[in-house]
Order: C-alpha cells, then structure tokens, then sequence
C-alpha cells in the first residue's frame, strides 16, 4: 500500500468512518465470569475462634467476579481472538456483537506464551460471522495511521485513532515473545484483545497492554502484531494445538562492549551464549559466540527480535540466517523444527500408595531445560501436573517444581524417580527446585 502525505484540505478533511463501518462488526465485547471461593472472616484460620464459633461460621463461600475484554472475530465459522488475560480463570465467557447479538463462546486454545486466546461460538446455527482480514504487519511503517477498536470501561464499542508510534517494542513484560506494535491510538482498560486496523480495514495487531500510572491512557499503547497472533488463530481454527520452532540456543543482547571488541560498527543483533546439544542450531553449525544479524533478510537487534522472528517461520520449512563469527559473515540455513516430543520412558505418573500417589513428571531434556530456564545438562523430573486432593498435593508438590533427589538418591530420569517414589518409606527427604531456588523438605512416608 503506498502512503503519501495529504496534498489538500479535501484530502485532510477525509473520514475514517468507511473504515471503521467495515471493521466494527468484526469487533465483539468479551464477557468473562469467574467463581471464586471468598473466606467469610479474616479470623478463619484462628483456631480460638474456630473452637467457639465452629468452622461452618468461617467457611469459604464461593464469589461470583466479571472482567470485561475485546475480542476480534477472525473466521466466518465464529472464531474470536482475544487476550488470555481476558478470560484466564473463567467457568463462563460469553460475546457480545456490535448489532447486540450475545452467543455463549468455548475456550478453544489459551496460549500464556503469546497472552492470546481463541473463542469458538457454541451455537451452531449462528450462520455466517464478520471476520475481519489480517495484513502483513511487517509492512508496518512509523508513522502508518492506524486505529483501535475495543470496549474500554465498558462505556460501548469505541474507536479511537493515532499512528504507530514504534516497533518491535520489548521490556513490556505481556508475554513470552516480546515485540509489540507501539501506539498513541488511546487504549483503555477493557480494550484488551481489540483490534488494531490499518488503513484499508485489515488486522495489525491485537491491543494488549498500556503503560500507565493512572490506569487511563497516556498515549503509550501497546499491540501484539498481526503475522503472531495469526499463527494463534489458525490454531484454534483447525481446532489443533500451538507448536513452536525450536532453535536450541541461549542468546543475549549485543551491547556496545560486545559490539566494539567484535568489529561491529553498531550494536545489533543476537550472541549466542549456549547451545544445546544435538538441537537445530548445533546441527546447523552454530557455536557459541556467533551473533546472528538478520533471518531471511530481516534485520535482528535482539534475541526477542529473532525469538519472534523464528516463531513465525512455517515447521518443516527452512530458513537463513545471517552470522558473524571472527570478523567474518556467512549466511547459514537451518531447518525449522519443533522441539522433539519426549518418549513414553521419559514420563511417569505415580499411582500407588505413596505420598507421591497422583503427580505425574516429565524428564528433563535440553529443549525443556530451556522453557524452564536451566542449564542444557541439568537432571531431575519437572512435575506436569498434581492431581487434586490426591496425597502428592497434600504433600505441597506444585506444577513446575523440579524435583532432583529423593532421600539422597539422585533423580536422574522418570524411571528412577517413578521406582523410588512408589514405595512406603517412614520419612521422605526432598530436594526440589522451585521458582529458581533449590529446598529441601523432609515429611513423613
């Protein structure tokens, strides 16, 4: 699309009210409910008080909460894309269309890595949704007028106008890949999971967050860009689950330190600290200490800029990549791939008779040593899920612990640990990692 600047008054004078009659109809508000249990009194875990007045004064009683969002119809058939954290934690979601129509929605895919979700109508005999076209939001510009369509404060579906004001914004903390569209177009609380449109109507970008210290807008909006959130939604329309390429390689920013003892005119780019082995990027060639300048031609000045760039590539495809290493650059191609499924062996769900009775683990490898942020060669079993009331939640194990020894005997892989913690033993020791501190519990067999 050519972008000129206006010539006339006539030109200066001209509406965005075309634009925004084709597109408002692809824009729906989001209505989420939550049940949560509330404890009647701040005294409930006093036993003085429990002993004269009886627990059934002090019992949780259940809450009903509402949030409000935005969400995009993105399939004629009644798929909605909208923020995860719109909808995070609710028993009943329904949307609201901008001709007043209300349809009950079923979660489709919640994705925590990209905030986004995917909604499908329940109804089946709805008929045909407006879907709104997605763009290429690589060809965005600084500057590209665009406009941003949600329900902010539950005041009705509003719009309001701006330009993009940046690119491949990081350090926004919404989500796991970090490159947002940056926009002075107001956003508001409840505008999350709005549409952010171009000037010929198309998708850009899905509105996601605010920088703010007041809670309204102060001009500093943020959107996820349309060519990721795309890949969430084609998901939930095929109705299957996100898989996502795997480099199997740590990088870090190139600083001007970095860049100067490299020969490098300007800081760019993504150094590679460490690599996984036997992952793509060591099959490929990659050591550590390269820095990797551009894929497919598109410049990287950061590892979330590559992050999302990979992201976005097609699995089975093959990509370039620019590197440097020694003063030297070469253009290398590594093919896309997911990270590889762990075997039957590698997982273990424990149901005897055991304090460990209903936790199932999976051994760690390098590609999830990565998503959880430990070294390539670090043992022990991740916990995947803990079974409600089952002996191993009682016994405080949380989703995510990594559990490295058992009564001082390492946990190396899922058999040892599935051998070990089947049995009945007087007393357990406990050695586990959580949220990136290692413990040790003892409690009773």
């Amino acid at each position: 699309m050519q972008r000129a600047i206006p010539q006339s008054d006539a030109q200066i004078s001209l509406s965005f009210a075309p634009i925004v009659q084709a597109v408002s109809p692809s824009v729906v508000n989001v209505y989420a409910t939550r049940i949560e249990q509330q404890t009647m009194s701040p005294f409930a875990n006093d036993p003085f008080f429990s002993r004269f007045f009886g627990d059934q004064y002090f019992r949780s009683r259940p809450r009903e909460s509402r949030s409000l969002g935005s969400g995009v119809i993105v399939d004629a058939g009644g798929v909605i894309l909208t923020n995860r954290h719109v909808i995070e934690g609710a028993t009943d979601v329904r949307i609201a269309l901008s001709d007043g129509r209300e349809f009950a929605v079923e979660i489709v895919i919640e994705d925590e890595q990209t905030d986004l979700a995917v909604l499908r109508v329940k109804s089946t005999d709805a008929g045909q949704f407006p879907a709104i076209p997605f763009a290429d939001s690589d060809d965005l510009l600084v500057g590209d007028l665009v406009l941003a369509i949600g329900n902010p404060f539950g005041v009705g579906q509003t719009v309001t106008s701006g330009i993009v004001s940046a690119l491949a914004r990081t350090g926004v903390e919404a989500s796991d890949y970090e490159f947002f569209i940056q926009t002075d177009a107001a956003i508001n609380p409840g505008n999350s999971g709005g549409a952010l449109v171009d000037m010929a109507g198309r998708l850009v970008g899905i509105n996601t967050a605010i920088y703010s210290q007041t809670g309204g807008s102060v001009g500093i909006g943020f959107a996820i860009p349309a060519n990721m959130a795309r890949l969430v939604a084609e998901a939930g329309v095929s109705g299957g689950e996100i898989v996502r390429p795997w480099f199997g390689a740590k990088m870090q920013t190139v600083s001007a330190d970095i860049a100067s003892s490299l020969g490098m005119q300007a800081p760019h780019g993504a150094m590679i600290t460490e690599v996984a082995p036997g992952g793509p990027a060591e099959r490929a060639g990659f050591q550590s200490g390269d820095v990797v300048l551009s894929i497919d031609g598109v410049r990287v000045d950061d590892p979330s800029a590559f992050n999302f760039r990979l992201a976005t590539r097609a699995l089975g495809s093959e990509t370039h990549l620019e590197r440097l290493r020694g003063g030297a650059t070469a253009s290398v191609a590594l093919s896309v791939e997911a990270a590889p499924e762990p075997p039957a062996s590698a997982l273990a769900t424990i149901k005897a008779n055991s304090r460990f009775s209903g936790v199932s683990v999976r051994q760690l490898d390098p590609a999830l040593a990565e998503q959880q942020g430990l070294p390539y060669e670090a043992t022990g079993v991740l916990v995947t899920s803990v079974e409600a009331g089952s002996p191993a939640e009682a016994m405080g194990l949380q989703v995510d612990d990594v559990i490295l020894a058992l009564n001082d005997i390492e946990i190396a892989d899922a058999p040892t640990f599935a051998q070990i913690a089947s049995q009945r033993v007087r007393t357990w020791q406990i050695i586990l990692q959580r949220d990136g501190r290692v413990s040790r519990a003892i409690v009773s067999g």
